[in-house]
């Protein structure tokens, strides 16, 4: 403590995460969460701005909201602030809940490149008692399906060492009445951390956001959800409700403290960012997908595969991963594909921004308009069959107009030129068989004049080829004997 002017005094303080909190209680702004002093930011990637600030966020609030726009990386700023967290004995161990699709893909690959120090494990496997395994082992982090944890939730609970939740694609419990928001609940003592991630929050109705309140800051809603209905919503006839004119401040008020980064605001972001979702086939498409490779180490019976030939499995092989086939008699036999198509949904729910999807085949496109429009999801379908005149009106509504929300597009419809940059998210249902035409796909929204600064490229895939194709067209690889080593590669293991 020292005199450093007639009447002001200078007092040192150690730079602790209880000091700050008590220091921001005084109303002494803007002192930074020591996250930001001594912690070295482990892993292969040097941590944006954005993140540096999202994770400080959370190192100072135990149940808080991130309301960061997908593709901003919010789960490694997640992961930097939970392993600053551990370093100081205040959380021993974390479980993720997060959606089948990005338990691997997103969480554990992010897992992978930064805090690899800690232990890490997924807790999905073909058994319960295997899962419950999994949770009891003692790993610092553990990834569970939002779906999964009600079948170990009274192994986390007589655990005890779970001492932070992670929710991420939130939405998933915004209705307090389902099992799975109650099983999540019952793992979480007064004195858990939660961190719920979200880029849309209430994206439907300011009901929605009533379970993710209730769960992470009860205090902010009422108890019950019919009072809280009353609070944001406002009754027009005997089935219609429409929200109040304060219901986005009633919202806001409720899902504090929260922190919210735009890809817009994050400057540092690279124009372009990729990420996988892995789906799991449904077993009639294993089954059909097993018997192609079959047929065709068969039909190749020890002689030389061309390009040609193995370019004919690959694309049958591709077929039946996105959800249809086509017979030899250019009959389309259309599979159960479910899973992608939740995934899809995870992905729309993730972004308040429009959407294109690039579907090869036009058996999927047919498929995935009819549940979006089972969903209320406005769309419209760009093929061959549709003439450049209505191309045309379509393109210029998506750029325009609220409506459609989403297109979906046969890659090779997507003249070269068509700008979409009203879309943030480019989604491929599957791989396209042409570098060109990836590259060409994703130019459709990234260009001079997107609106969100950078574009989310999402790769949907079940196969191992899907996932081999997609390493291919990211590498920018194309020729001949790739497409030989890649169907040389897919049937190794049946020879």
């Amino acid at each position: 403590m020292g005199e450093v002017a007639p009447g002001i005094h200078e007092i040192a303080v150690k730079w602790g995460l209880d000091e700050v909190k008590v220091l921001r209680n005084l109303g002494v702004k803007n002192v930074p969460s020591p996250i930001q002093g001594t912690y070295k930011w482990p892993g292969r990637f040097k941590p944006f701005e954005h993140q540096i600030a999202t994770a400080s966020f959370l190192t100072m609030h135990n149940r808080a909201y991130v309301f960061n726009e997908a593709g901003t990386g919010k789960s490694l700023a997640c992961l930097w602030a939970a392993d600053y967290l551990m370093t100081k004995g205040l959380v021993r161990r974390c479980l993720i809940v997060c959606p089948l699709s990005i338990m691997e893909a997103a969480w554990m690959k992010d897992l992978m490149q930064s805090v690899i120090h800690r232990k890490a494990a997924i807790a999905h496997a073909a058994s319960m008692e295997k899962r419950r395994d999994i949770v009891a082992e003692g790993h610092e982090f553990v990834i569970i399906n939002y779906d999964g944890v009600e079948g170990v939730a009274k192994e986390i609970i007589a655990d005890g060492t779970f001492d932070l939740v992670i929710c991420d694609e939130a939405n998933f419990v915004k209705n307090a009445n389902t099992r799975r928001w109650k099983a999540i609940n019952a793992v979480c003592t007064p004195e858990t951390r939660i961190w719920a991630l979200t880029g849309t929050p209430a994206p439907q109705s300011p009901v929605d956001a009533f379970g993710l309140a209730k769960l992470v800051t009860p205090g902010t809603v009422p108890k019950f959800i019919t009072a809280w209905k009353d609070k944001t919503m406002m009754k027009v006839s005997q089935f219609k409700w429409i929200a109040k004119g304060d219901a986005p401040q009633t919202v806001h008020r409720a899902l504090q403290p929260a922190i919210r980064f735009t890809k817009a605001m994050c400057l540092d972001l690279p124009p372009v960012l990729t990420s996988t979702r892995k789906i799991a086939m449904t077993a009639q498409q294993d089954k059909y997908y097993r018997m192609m490779k079959i047929r065709a180490v068969m039909s190749a019976g020890g002689e030389t595969v061309t390009a040609v030939n193995a370019a004919t499995v690959i694309n049958k092989l591709l077929q039946i991963s996105a959800g249809a086939v086509y017979s030899d008699g250019q009959e389309t036999v259309v599979f159960d594909c479910k899973p992608r198509l939740h995934a899809l949904d995870e992905i729309l729910d993730d972004t308040d921004k429009k959407v294109i999807v690039f579907a090869p085949y036009r058996s999927s496109i047919d498929t995935i308009v009819e549940h979006l429009v089972h969903t209320h999801v406005t769309c419209r379908a760009i093929t061959g069959d549709v003439t450049p005149t209505k191309r045309g009106e379509i393109f210029n509504d998506f750029q325009s107009k609220p409506d459609p929300r989403v297109l979906v597009i046969q890659p090779q419809a997507a003249a070269h030129g068509v700008t979409l940059t009203a879309a943030d998210t480019v989604v491929f249902w599957g791989p396209v068989t042409s570098v060109e035409t990836y590259i060409q796909c994703i130019a459709r929204a990234d260009r001079i004049g997107q609106k969100g600064a950078s574009v989310t490229v999402v790769h949907l895939q079940s196969s191992d080829i899907e996932a081999r194709m997609f390493r291919q067209l990211e590498s920018r690889v194309e020729d001949h004997e790739a497409i030989v080593k890649l169907y040389n590669e897919e049937m190794k293991e049946l020879k």
